[in-house]
C-alpha cells in the first residue's frame, strides 16, 4: 500500500507557500529617490516613493483627476477663505492621529527643506494664514483668489509634526522621521539597491493587495529587462521601447501602456553667463545669443520631433507644442508643433546675427527616462545639422544632473516636466514664469527665461475662478510662451509602457507613478 503521508505534506507544503508568495511584490524601478524625506523634491522619482508612505490632501487617480485624500471636503465661503475639512479616524504609523497641526506643520516645513533640487514652495505660495478651527477643520486664507488653491496645497505630502521637528534629511533614511499615514510603512532604504516596504494593515482607505514591497533600482535598462525575464523581479517600469514587441509577443508577461503628461523639453540657458556657449572659434561671446527669441525658435525648427519619436522612441510619443497635450485644460490649439525646418533655422539665425551659428555643449540625464542618454545624442547630430557647432554632448546621472540644472551650469540641457494637476497653470507658473523667489514663482523656471507680458498673462488668468474663462487665459499665456517667445523648446509627450509576469496585473498612470497601490495578482 502507498502511503498519501508524503503527497499530503508536499501538497500542504505547496498550498502553505502560496499566500506568503502572493504577499510579496519585487518591482525593478529605473530610478530611486534622491531623499525618503517627502517635501525634499517634487520630482517624480521622490514623489512615487513617497506616495507608498505619505498622504496629501488631495490624491490624484490614474488618469490625473484629483479626489479627497486627507482632505475629506473643503468650501470657500468668499474667494480668499477656504475651509477644509479633514479625514477624522487616520492615523501615523506610530499609531499617533493624525490632527490639523500636522497639517499646519507640514505646510510651514515644505518651502525650507534644507538643499531641495526641486521645492515645494510654489505649492504653498499663495497661502497667507493657517486658523486651526478644531482638530480636523482649518481655515486658509489667500494673498490672493485662488482658484486652484486646494489642489496646489494638495500636493504637498503631510507629515508628523512630532516626528519631523528638529529631524534631518538622513532621519528618514534610518526611520525615525519616516512616519507617515500613507499605504505601507517605510522599513529600510539601500541606496543603489533596494527600498523595503510592508503594508499599513491600519490604513484609511483601499488596502494594497501585497504585504511586503521590494523595490529594486536598476537603472539600465538591459537590465531591468532581464530581471523580469530571469523571475528576480515581478514588475518592471519605463520598459526600453526597443523591447516592447518582444515582451509582448511572451505568453508570461503582460505589457501595460499609457499616454502620459510628462513633456521632455530642451532648456536653453538665457542668464547673461550662461556656460557652454562659444563662439565657432571657441572663444567667449559678447551676448548669450539665447537671450534672441529667434534664435532659440531657429533651435526648435531644427529638431525632427516625430522621426524621434518614430526612429528612438518606436512611436511611444506625441509631438509637443506647449507644457500640456491636447485634451489637457489649458491646451492652446494657436501653438502647433513647430515645423522640422534646418534651412529655415540657418536663414533664421543669420537674421538674429549668427549666419555661421555658434557653438554648444548639450547636456542630459542618462537614467531619468526612456532613452534620454540616446535622446541628448540625436538632438547633438539634429543641432549641427540645424548650423549649430556642437562642441560636445555630456550625459549624467539624473541624480546629479538635476542639481546642478538649476545651478546656471549649462547652456543647453534636456530636462521634463511632469504635470501633476491635469492643467496647464500649475507648469505655466512654475516652469515658464519669471524666477520670484519673493512670492515663489518660477521656482523650476531653470533656464532663465523671462516675459513680463507672460507673467501678467498666466497671473491673471490664475486668479480666474470660472473655468471657460480661466482656460482663455491660460491658452492666451501659452501663445506668448510658445508661439512669440519660444520660452523653451518642447519635444514630445513620453507613453509609457510598464512589463510583469502574468500572475501579476497593473494599472498604468498618464502621471507615470510605478506604485505597488496599483498592481495586484492576476485573476
Amino acid at each position: 500500500m502507498i502511503s498519501l503521508k508524503p503527497v499530503a505534506l508536499a501538497l500542504a507544503l505547496v498550498l502553505w507557500s502560496l499566500p506568503a508568495l502572493a504577499q510579496t511584490l519585487v518591482i525593478g524601478r529605473a530610478n530611486e529617490p534622491q531623499s525618503i524625506d517627502p517635501q525634499f523634491s517634487r520630482t517624480g522619482n521622490n514623489q512615487m516613493t513617497a506616495l507608498h508612505i505619505f498622504d496629501r490632501l488631495v490624491l490624484t487617480d490614474a488618469n490625473v483627476r484629483a479626489y479627497p485624500g486627507l482632505a475629506e471636503s473643503w468650501e470657500n465661503p468668499d474667494p480668499l477663505t477656504w475651509l477644509v475639512h479633514l479625514r477624522q479616524g487616520v492615523k501615523f504609523h506610530d499609531g499617533s492621529p493624525f490632527t490639523a497641526a500636522d497639517v499646519v506643520w507640514s505646510l510651514e516645513r515644505a518651502p525650507n527643506v534644507p538643499n531641495s533640487p526641486a521645492s515645494f514652495a510654489g505649492s504653498v505660495a499663495d497661502l497667507a494664514t493657517m486658523e486651526i478651527i478644531d482638530d480636523h477643520t482649518i481655515r486658509f486664507t489667500t494673498k490672493e483668489p485662488t482658484p486652484l488653491f486646494i489642489e496646489n496645497i494638495g500636493t504637498v505630502y503631510i507629515v508628523s509634526r512630532a516626528a519631523t521637528e528638529g529631524r534631518a534629511n538622513e532621519d528618514f533614511a534610518a526611520g525615525p522621521a519616516a512616519i507617515g499615514t500613507g499605504p505601507y510603512r517605510y522599513v529600510s532604504w539601500q541606496p543603489g539597491d533596494r527600498l523595503e516596504l510592508e503594508r499599513n494593515d491600519d490604513y484609511w482607505g483601499a488596502k494594497p493587495a501585497y504585504q511586503h514591497v521590494t523595490m529594486r533600482f536598476i537603472s539600465n535598462d538591459a537590465a531591468r529587462v532581464a530581471a523580469l525575464l530571469s523571475g528576480a523581479v515581478d514588475l518592471i517600469d519605463l520598459v526600453p521601447p526597443g523591447d516592447l514587441p518582444n515582451l509582448r509577443a511572451n505568453k508570461d508577461l503582460v505589457v501595460y501602456d499609457t499616454p502620459t503628461v510628462r513633456l521632455i523639453y530642451l532648456a536653453l540657458n538665457q542668464n547673461d553667463d550662461a556656460p557652454f556657449i562659444t563662439g565657432i572659434d571657441g572663444r567667449p561671446l559678447p551676448q548669450n545669443p539665447f537671450k534672441d527669441a529667434r534664435v532659440r525658435r531657429a533651435v526648435s525648427m531644427m529638431i525632427d520631433r516625430q522621426a524621434i519619436i518614430d526612429r528612438l522612441l518606436y512611436g511611444a510619443g506625441e509631438p509637443a507644442s506647449q507644457i500640456v497635450p491636447e485634451g489637457v485644460f489649458g491646451w492652446s490649439p494657436d501653438v502647433p508643433v513647430t515645423p522640422y525646418d534646418p534651412e529655415g533655422a540657418k536663414k533664421l539665425l543669420a537674421e538674429a546675427g549668427y549666419p555661421d551659428g555658434f557653438g554648444i555643449t548639450l547636456h542630459g540625464s542618462n537614467d531619468r527616462f526612456s532613452q534620454d542618454a540616446e535622446l541628448a545624442q540625436a538632438l547633438g547630430q539634429l543641432l549641427a545639422r540645424g548650423g549649430l557647432k556642437v562642441n560636445g554632448v555630456e550625459t549624467l546621472p539624473y541624480s546629479v544632473f538635476s542639481k546642478d540644472a538649476g545651478k546656471n551650469a549649462y547652456g543647453a540641457f534636456i530636462f521634463s516636466y511632469g504635470n501633476s494637476t491635469g492643467e496647464a497653470s500649475r507648469g505655466l507658473l512654475s516652469v515658464i514664469h519669471t524666477l520670484d523667489d519673493g512670492r515663489d514663482l518660477g521656482s523650476l523656471n531653470r533656464f532663465g527665461f523671462s516675459d513680463p507680458d507672460f507673467d501678467k498673462a498666466v497671473e491673471d488668468a490664475a486668479q480666474v475662478f470660472d473655468p471657460a474663462e480661466r482656460e482663455k487665459g491660460l491658452q492666451a499665456a501659452a501663445v506668448i510662451a510658445f508661439a512669440e517667445d519660444t520660452a523653451m523648446v518642447p519635444l514630445y509627450f513620453q507613453a509609457l509602457s510598464w512589463a510583469s509576469k502574468a500572475t501579476v496585473a497593473y494599472e498604468a498612470r498618464r502621471d507615470e507613478r510605478t506604485l505597488a497601490m496599483g498592481a495586484r495578482p492576476a485573476n
